[in-house]
Order: C-alpha cells, then structure tokens, then sequence
C-alpha cells in the first residue's frame, strides 16, 4: 500500500524521533538518568499505579517464560524486578470480555461484556471509581475497547485513543465521525488517511518506527508520568501490539530460528475437537491467511516477534520516565494482556478457543516497596483476580464484593483460597457456551454445551494434541472436576450447564 502524504518537510515527525532517541539513549544504557527537579515522592506516600496491557500476547514471550531470543530487554527487565506469574489465565479469551475483566474485576457474566463491542454498564464500577481517590490523577491511553473509544470516561481524567474502527458502537448522541487521537497525531504529522476518512490498522503498520502506535503512546505515558511526578496517579497504557495484522517496522528483527513456528504447528488433528475451532480456521482463510503453509506461520511469527520488540522499546520509554522522575520506588507496575495468541499452534490464529496458547498470558507484578522481585508464582490464577490485588496494593483491600482474591498472599507465600482456575465462554451466535476448569496439577477440562468437550493432562502433554474426555478411564477425573466446576458456579452465581456435551 503507497502511504499518502502532504508535501513539505515533517517537523513533528523528526521532533518525536529525535525525543526517542534522547529518552532511548538515556534510559537503555543500563545506568539510571538524572533525577528530574521536582517534589521527590517516598515509600509511605500514596503509590502511584502503571497498568500495562498488551492485545493478543502470547504468555511464552519473555525470558522469565523461557523465551530467551525475542529481543524484548524492556519486559525482561521489569520480569526481573517483578513477581512472575507462571500460569496467569483470562477470564474469556476475547478482547471485551476480558478487558472488562480487567477492568472491574468481575466475571464476563457479571459485568455483562459477554461478547465484542459490548459497552461497559456505567453501573459496574472501573477500578479508578471503585478506590474512589480524588487525590489521585488518572489517565486511560490506548485501546479502550469498552464503549465510546474516544471519549474520557470511567474514571480516567485524561484519555488518548488510537482506534478508529468502533465509532459505529458508539453510545446514541455521541459523535461517529469523531477520529482518534493518533489520527490527529498522524494528520499533523502529514499524513492522509486511506480508508474512508480514517487511517486503517495496516496503515498504521506501515509507519516509520517513530510513529507507530506504540510509540505514540509512549511518548504520552512519559509525558504524563514526568508531569504528575509531584502527586498520586494511576495511568493505564493498552497497546494494540502484537494484534493483527501481524505487520511492522520490526519483521525482519528476529530470524527463523529466534522465532521458530510453534511445536504443535501443524499438529496431529485433536480427536473431536469442537467443531466451532474449524469456524475459526476457517475465518483466517477468509482474511487471506493460508494457515497451512508453514512458511506462511513462520513469517508471520517473525513478525509477531517484531511486534512484541516494538511494544518493548515503548514500555521501556514509559519505565525510564518512571525512574528519570524519581517515582520508581513508589509505583506499582503491572503488565498483562487481555488474551493470548495461537500463531499456527494447532493450526490456528489469533484466539477464541481454549488452548494454552489463547487463554495463558503473561502477569508481572513489581511492588517496589514489597521487594518481592524475581519471584516465581506457579500456582495457577486468574486476571478476574488483577483488580483486588490492585486495590490491596493502593491500600484499599477489596471488601469481599469482588470474586477474586488478592494475589499479593500468594506473593507472601499463603495459600489461595481457591486454588483452581475457571474461563468463561459466550458463542453467541457461533454455536454455545462452554466453561473451562485448570488445576494446579495440570488437568484442563473444557465444556460446550453444544459441542464436543476437551480433556488435557497437560503435565503428559504439555502441546494439548490427545483429547481424553471421550475416554472411558477419564470419567472419575471429569466427574470430580465438573463438581469443582460447579462449586465455583454457585459461588459466582453462573447458570450456565456444567454436564457438558
């Protein structure tokens, strides 16, 4: 695609690239910048929270997973000073639902984001409304996802959105034709839009490095965190990246070999997988992805990994405005993504089904003033459990409203008060719900009501390619994980039918 632009030279353009490489000379030469002027905050005082979040990212993407080629020296970094969560799980592997999640600390089925492009009920409370702090500055920049992309809501004084495609959810009385603040960003910086009025996600892609959205967005998260170093705040940076389409400046950082095709890519075929998973390949081919041709999977996971590397520099960009500013030791940083990303692993793209590789992603959690880096949780948990763990962390515990449970025990070294993990999931239209259960011990047990089941023992198979729930000698281990399953939904007050198919 030709990328359009006005004539004239691009002042905003080299002005963004040379700040880049000030604050990336600065802060990636290992060695701390000098402390920015200003009121110097210490521990004691209200904490500052930094939520990172990241679209479509896989768990397996960092050193403290075991991947040690994607050059990611940011996330590595912050794994380092942070509690790693092993086996963190999202609530339902979609973007609304989970984002939700994320956001309120509730089930899909209690906050009601059962499916894309639901808006978030203004009667369910955000984190930012539910601490209720008028001390704190907030901020929401990125992908919002919830309802009314563009418009500063739910407890965030300041927003910035970079995404043009859900005007047409929003609210009745809002304005559709209003764009982006990274159109704007992208305009200014000569630049004209090339579908319909809007700059599409490919578009975007085809940036120079500098203005991609990542960076975008970290320069406004830095901005942000240098200008509010005097005062409590709380700023929620969501990135796109590494969401398809799968392109960027950076896809040809990593070689074949530091971004190998997945292990189970193409896979034996799982016996009586359910059948909505061949819904899912099917619309891959529709946008033109030949999934079945490894060299297609390979390049497209160099690329994912060139992804990953981007949302990287931006994320050190926002830690280094962190540190330049002297409120590293009085911010709590957290970074997970909403679900996670199939990238050929059974012959699948993107996400929607129950494999490892949809609903496990990522969880660090630094608590600078816990000085709990560097630790490893393996307990199994999940991201319903993110937001009561924030607010214990702000000093505000959740008052047992929320069905999740602080994980800053585990943390402590306590046990959890339940130890399994549950996922949720909606078909609306595209043939039943289903409900997963995942213990400590490695057994994942996944129902649809309207089509066939899953069993895993992911201990003896770690790549999920044998479906046992069909078997004869696995019915004491479905029967005492369906009891499990349906403790956990009469706590949550969950209807939907645990018998499975």
């Amino acid at each position: 695609m030709a990328v359009k632009r006005h004539s004239g030279t691009d002042t905003t353009a080299r002005a963004i690239l040379d700040r880049r490489r000030l604050l990336w000379l600065l802060g990636g030469g290992g060695a701390l910048p000098q402390v920015l002027p200003g009121k110097r905050r210490r521990p004691g005082d209200k904490p500052n929270l930094l939520f990172l979040q990241t679209d479509q990212h896989r768990f397996d993407t960092m050193a403290a997973y075991g991947n040690h080629r994607f050059r990611v020296p940011a996330m590595n970094r912050l794994a380092a000073e942070s509690v790693v969560f092993d086996r963190c799980y999202v609530s339902q592997p979609l973007c609304t639902p989970s984002r939700a999640t994320l956001m309120t600390g509730l089930w899909p089925h209690q906050h009601g984001c059962v499916d894309n492009n639901i808006p978030l009920p203004p009667s369910v409370p955000t984190l930012p409304e539910r601490l209720g702090d008028a001390d704190y500055r907030t901020g929401f920049f990125g992908k919002w996802h919830l309802g009314d992309e563009h418009f500063a809501q739910r407890g965030f004084e300041e927003w910035a959105s970079v995404e043009d495609g859900y005007n047409e959810h929003f609210s009745p009385g809002r304005d559709r034709a209003r764009r982006s603040d990274y159109h704007h960003f992208l305009t200014r910086a000569g630049y004209e839009p090339d579908d319909d009025g809007t700059f599409s996600r490919l578009f975007a892609t085809q940036m120079p490095l500098e203005l991609c959205k990542p960076a975008f967005l970290a320069n406004k998260a830095a901005e942000f965190v240098l200008r509010h170093r005097s005062e409590p705040w709380i700023l929620h940076v969501s990135f796109l990246e590494p969401h398809r389409p799968y392109e960027g400046p950076l896809n040809d950082l990593h070689s074949a070999e530091e971004a190998p095709s997945p292990p189970n890519f193409p896979g034996l075929p799982v016996e009586r997988e359910p059948r909505i998973y061949e819904k899912s390949r099917a619309s891959s081919r529709s946008k033109g992805y030949a999934i079945e041709d490894p060299a297609v999977i390979q390049r497209l996971n160099r690329n994912y990994a060139g992804l990953c590397a981007q949302v990287d520099m931006a994320i050190g960009e926002i830690l280094w405005a962190l540190e330049a500013s002297g409120q590293a030791d009085n911010t709590v940083v957290v970074l997970t993504a909403d679900h996670g990303e199939m990238m050929g692993a059974h012959t699948l793209l993107a996400k929607f089904v129950m494999y490892e590789e949809s609903v496990r992603v990522p969880l660090l959690l630094r608590v600078p003033f816990m000085h709990s880096g560097g630790v490893h949780v393996s307990q199994p948990v999940s991201n319903v459990s993110v937001v009561p763990t924030l607010l214990e962390a702000l000093g505000r515990p959740d008052s047992g409203e929320l069905p999740g449970e602080s994980l800053l025990a585990l943390c402590r070294g306590e046990p959890p008060r339940e130890d399994h993990v549950f996922i949720e999931w909606f078909g609306m239209s595209d043939g039943g719900d289903g409900r997963t259960v995942i213990t400590p011990d490695g057994w994942k047990l996944a129902l649809y009501d309207r089509d066939n089941c899953m069993l895993f023992n992911r201990r003896r198979d770690p790549l999920e390619m044998s479906n046992l729930y069909y078997l004869e000698t696995s019915r004491p281990t479905i029967a005492g994980l369906r009891k499990r399953l349906e403790g956990w939904q009469r706590r949550v007050s969950d209807s939907f039918d645990a018998t499975g198919s």
